[in-house]
Order: structure tokens, then C-alpha cells, then sequence
């Protein structure tokens, strides 16, 4: 009787054993797998994707991302931009604990005129984890591009780091730092970048320049949202026939409206590209995804709203009520060529967002996945200079994600199924709603190895970041490491 009852419990017992291993070394293979080294080559992460194109993943031998760099000379534009960790006095007494650009946040506004070469000396005074400038927008060459472990080592306390590129795309942008950027933009670290017409073409124009160029850039700190650092209502100074190009850039996470009253409105450039064929717009809002830029011009006295009763306004101008219909930028304007054709694309990638419980670098939670994969076992997008690219993004994740692609501008082919018929919807940061599918299209032009990544950048620490690789390209520089290079 005994013997069977050992017997009973030790068969019980290997049962509860072979369950917990059955349970538990999948767990710990997947665990297992999810570990990211303390240091690490980007290219020696994930896979390869060639879309359909040829294969050719060899990276010695090649182009340095550090020999990608812009060209020497005298600058036209010097600037230098004093990183420290200090507090923020925002209007009405508000203290906030974060990081500023030479005393101040927003950093100091940066403009220059197309084709002129601007350097940006970068000094990191004070803030401890390192820090780096990314020119959001700006099709830079690809070692300026300020993304830590891809393109350079974030510059440590007391270093300094210089970057210069020629302004080739007028338009209006953003600075930012790409280490720890999650934390460090969302505290302070970023500033604003127009570069206008160069003198040739302002004087080949046949309309008049905006009398008032005011740039609006949105951010908000410890729940204040303000418009260059002021929160709630700025003044516009607009007189009668005057007109005013109002630069919004939205420097948040998220997605915000803005809208303007008082006056018709027109589009006229989006992600620092002209909008053809723009025309007058009442009683509808402007979705501006995060990190995205939109030029607003309209004549007269006007209010520019964008949410959280923050605005610029004119004197007289009234507040309105938020409008409820929205500008359809895939109908908007007039058609124009791209200057390549993308039904002869020869390359097509799939991006498709979605979310799952698994690890990431050991965490347990609900992680963001690219195409089934989770970080860093995600695609590498493989491109050689001159391929026309066409790639499908599609969220089924449950959250709303402005992708952002670096060193390039892409021009929206379609979207949920629906063909572009206005004019050419040129981004850089692009907002992917839940449930929707995009249809894009873009040149290979500018070599290195680039992110892309969603720019809700809490997002990107939790696994949404793939890369575009050029063939051939690689890096000296490692995520973690001596440095702490931590890309976002």
C-alpha cells in the first residue's frame, strides 16, 4: 500500500514537472531570445528584407556612415547650441525640471536660405546621459543625421560635436536629440529650423512674400501645452491685407488639431514641401501627426488654434469652436509629378505594426511588433542608391503611430484603398491610424543606414524601430557601450 502511494505521489509529482518544464522552457527560450547585448552593432541585429529586390547584405569593404558627412568649407550659418539640465520658468510661475539649448527651451530659432552651408556646434554642459541634435525633416547627409550608436556616440559631459550640411530644401523643420530622446525631448532638448527660398527664387515668385513668418512651434511640459514656450494665448500681430505664413510644428507625441479663425486659410506646405494647387479652407482642421510640420498662410487678423486652449491670435479675433471636419491632405491641391514612377518600383516592403505579449530584452509586457517580429528581431528594409520604393504600412497594433523616416521624404500613393487624386502628399512623419493602411513610395537617394521608427518615442524604446539600410553601408558606432548610446 505504501509503495503504491510513493508511487502515486512521485507519478503526480513528475507530472507537475513535466508540466512546469513544458510551461516554463518555452518561456525561458523565448526570454532567452529577447536578451539585447550591453553594446551592439546595428547591422548585426534583426534580418534583412530585400523586397524583391537583389540580395547583397555584405557591409565590409563598403561606405563608413562616418564618411557620409557634409562638405568643409566656411559656413554661412554658425550656430552653437549649449546643451545643460536645468529648470524650465514657464509664464505663470510654472517650474519644470528638465533640459534647455543655451538657457531656453525651445532652443534658439535656426534660420538660413536654401543652398547655404550651416554648422551647429553642439556642447553638452550638463546633461548626464550624453546628447545629440537629429534635424528632423532635413534630408541631411547621412553622419549628420545625429542618431546615437547609428551615426555617431552621443557627446558626453564636457564634449562637443560639430555638424554642417548645405540647406538644400527650403521649408520648416525641427532639431531634436536622438539619445534617450523619449526623456530628453519631451523635457526640453529641441529647437526650430527654417530654411526659406533662396534669393533667386523668392525673386522669380509671383505672389508676395508673407508679410509676418511666425513660427509656432507646439510642445507641451508637465501637461502645459505652449506655443514657443508660452502657454495659452500669444499675440499675432496681422493687419488687414496682410499675409501671414504660420509655421506649426508639433514637437509632442501625439497627434493635434489645429485650426484657424477669422479668416479662409490655405495649405501651403507640408513637411517642408510645397502644396500646389492649395486653396482656401474654412470650417475645417488640419490633423498634424507628432513631429510633423504644416505651413499655414492666411490675410488679416486671424487666431491659429492647436488644442488645450492654446493659441495665436489677433486682437479682435474671437475664439471658435474646434471644427469638426478635417482637410483631406489625399484630396487637397492639384496633382503634380513626383519625378519617378512608382509602378516601376524595385523594391516593395511591408511594414505592419502590431502588438503582442512576449519579451523584450527580458521584460515580460506587451511589446509592438513589425511584421510579426519583435525588437531587435525586426526587418532590416535593404536598398541600393536609385531604387524606387514602394512600402505598405498597415496598424492593426490598437494605437494610432507617426512614423517617421529619416534621410528621406516619401509621397503617400494611397490610403485604406483609396488613390491620391490632389497633390503630391510629400512627409516625413506620417500619421498611421489604427486599423489603416498607408501605400507609400520614395527614391533611394541619400546612402547610409537610416531609421524608421514611430516618433511617439516612448514607443520606439518599446520596440518600434526598424532600419533602411543601404547596401554596402555600415557603422563604427555600437548601441551601449563606452558611450551609452541609446538611440531613443
Amino acid at each position: 500500500m505504501r509503495t503504491s502511494l510513493r508511487a502515486g505521489t512521485a507519478l503526480r509529482v513528475g507530472i507537475a514537472v513535466a508540466a512546469a518544464l513544458a510551461v516554463l522552457g518555452p518561456l525561458g527560450y523565448f526570454w532567452q531570445r529577447s536578451l539585447v547585448p550591453s553594446s551592439y552593432d546595428m547591422m548585426a541585429m534583426g534580418y534583412p528584407d530585400d523586397g524583391g529586390g537583389p540580395a547583397a547584405h555584405g557591409h565590409s569593404g563598403g561606405l563608413s556612415v562616418a564618411d557620409l558627412h557634409g562638405p568643409s568649407g566656411p559656413a554661412d550659418v554658425s550656430v552653437t547650441l549649449t546643451a545643460r539640465r536645468e529648470t524650465i520658468n514657464l509664464p505663470g510661475g510654472t517650474k519644470v525640471a528638465g533640459y534647455t539649448l543655451n538657457h531656453a527651451s525651445p532652443g534658439p530659432e535656426i534660420r538660413a536660405r536654401q543652398g547655404q552651408l550651416i554648422e551647429v556646434r553642439l556642447v553638452n554642459e550638463s546633461v548626464p546621459d550624453g546628447v545629440t541634435l537629429h534635424w528632423h525633416g532635413v534630408d541631411v547627409p547621412n553622419a549628420e543625421d545625429g542618431v546615437a550608436g547609428v551615426t555617431q556616440d552621443a557627446v558626453p559631459e564636457g564634449g562637443s560635436y560639430i555638424y554642417r550640411f548645405v540647406a538644400r530644401d527650403a521649408g520648416t523643420y525641427w532639431y531634436h536629440s536622438h539619445q534617450v530622446g523619449h526623456e530628453q525631448v519631451r523635457l526640453g532638448l529641441f529647437g526650430t529650423l527654417v530654411i526659406a527660398p533662396s534669393e533667386s527664387q523668392t525673386a522669380s515668385q509671383t505672389a508676395s512674400p508673407a508679410a509676418t513668418d511666425q513660427v509656432v512651434a507646439v510642445h507641451t511640459y508637465n501637461g502645459h501645452r505652449t506655443i514657443n514656450g508660452r502657454s495659452g494665448v500669444s499675440e499675432l500681430t496681422a493687419a488687414p491685407g496682410q499675409v501671414t505664413r504660420a509655421r506649426i510644428v508639433n514637437t509632442d507625441a501625439g497627434p493635434i488639431r489645429v485650426w484657424v479663425s477669422g479668416t479662409p486659410y490655405q495649405v501651403v506646405a507640408v513637411d517642408g514641401r510645397d502644396v500646389p494647387g492649395h486653396t482656401p479652407i474654412s470650417g475645417a482642421a488640419v490633423l498634424l501627426t507628432a513631429g510633423g510640420r504644416v505651413d499655414l498662410e492666411f490675410t488679416g487678423p486671424a487666431r491659429v488654434d492647436v488644442g488645450a486652449g492654446t493659441a495665436i491670435a489677433s486682437a479682435g479675433v474671437a475664439a471658435a469652436p474646434e471644427p469638426k471636419q478635417s482637410v483631406d491632405l489625399l484630396s487637397y491641391g492639384t496633382p503634380a509629378p513626383l519625378g519617378f514612377d512608382p509602378a516601376k518600383a524595385n523594391r516593395h516592403f511591408e511594414y505592419r505594426i502590431g502588438r503582442r505579449i512576449g519579451f523584450l530584452d527580458g521584460r515580460p509586457g506587451m511589446w509592438w511588433t513589425i511584421n510579426g517580429h519583435t525588437y531587435p528581431d525586426v526587418p532590416m528594409f535593404m536598398v541600393s542608391t536609385g531604387d524606387v520604393v514602394t512600402m505598405t504600412i498597415v496598424n492593426d497594433s490598437g494605437e494610432v503611430h507617426p512614423m517617421h523616416l529619416h534621410g528621406h521624404h516619401a509621397a503617400v500613393l494611397s490610403r485604406n484603398g483609396v488613390v491620391a487624386t490632389g497633390a503630391p502628399w510629400w512627409f516625413d512623419s506620417l500619421d498611421v491610424e489604427d486599423g489603416a493602411t498607408y501605400e507609400i513610395a520614395f527614391l533611394a537617394d541619400n546612402p547610409g543606414i537610416w531609421v524608421d521608427h514611430c516618433h511617439n518615442l516612448q514607443h520606439a524604446v518599446d520596440g518600434l524601430l526598424a532600419h533602411l539600410v543601404y547596401t554596402g553601408v555600415s557603422t563604427p558606432y555600437r548601441v551601449g557601450g563606452p558611450a551609452g548610446n541609446e538611440p531613443e
